[in-house]
């Protein structure tokens, strides 16, 4: 008999907390990287404002969605290395179940970095970026990419360059989705109309619900192999 759904998503979710608790690897890594990126962004951009206030968002979503990928890579790692995965596998719980827990801990990770990266770059960057509508956008752009992300790490992570491998086939695939939240976000900050930048969140919120399903279908397949 198989474990409930909502059970079994709650105690991975549980499980993924706890670990990092205790460790606070995957969100010290992602963490010094993110702060590291801005940092030298902030340095580069010192000297030229226009340039700073418009490629703010830009940084943003870089630093999110590089120090998403290093978190990625480590969570689905230390899952392999520690016998988890397959543990996880072996019991009476849905493939399903297993995504979508795995989803949701990668997802408040990375939202976590993200949030941090406001205040963070509001004070380095000397620009007001902090606002509902963004904060809407970075949670959209982050389910999105954290969404496609824990399929993709969970196919790589079999691999022996699963560092190198991730981004390499990641990028491509949700490029469209980070274009679009880039657009989105840099109208945002610009305090461009409303009219002119909310089909851009729109299409990441397509997008989203796009690649959850996919990814959702094709989870069990990709564990399976």
């Amino acid at each position: 008999m198989k474990t409930p759904f909502l059970s079994a998503v709650l105690s991975i979710i549980r499980k993924d907390f706890q670990a990092e608790v205790r460790s606070r690897e995957l969100v010290g890594a992602m963490g010094m990287f993110a702060l590291l990126s801005v940092l030298i962004f902030s340095f580069a951009l010192e000297l030229d404002r226009v340039a700073r206030t418009e490629s703010i968002s830009g940084v943003l979503w870089v630093t999110v969605v590089f120090a998403s990928i290093l978190g990625l890579n480590r969570s689905m790692a230390m899952e392999r290395d520690q016998g988890n995965l397959d543990a996880l596998l072996l019991a009476p719980v849905s493939r399903a179940a297993i995504f979508c827990g795995k989803l949701v801990g990668n997802f408040l990770f990375t939202l976590l970095i993200a949030l941090v990266l406001l205040p963070l770059m509001t004070v380095l960057y000397n620009v007001a970026i902090i606002s509902a509508w963004l904060i809407a956008v970075l949670i959209l752009g982050t389910l999105g990419f954290t969404t496609l992300g824990t399929l993709l790490a969970a196919m790589t992570v079999q691999t022996r360059s699963r560092e190198a491998l991730l981004p390499i086939v990641m990028m491509p695939v949700v490029l469209p989705l980070l274009l679009s939240a880039v657009r989105a976000s840099t109208s945002i900050l610009n305090g461009a109309p409303q009219e002119s930048w909310i089909e851009w969140v729109q299409i990441v919120a397509v997008l989203d619900l796009i690649y959850f399903t996919l990814c959702f279908l094709l989870f069990e397949y990709v564990v399976e192999e």
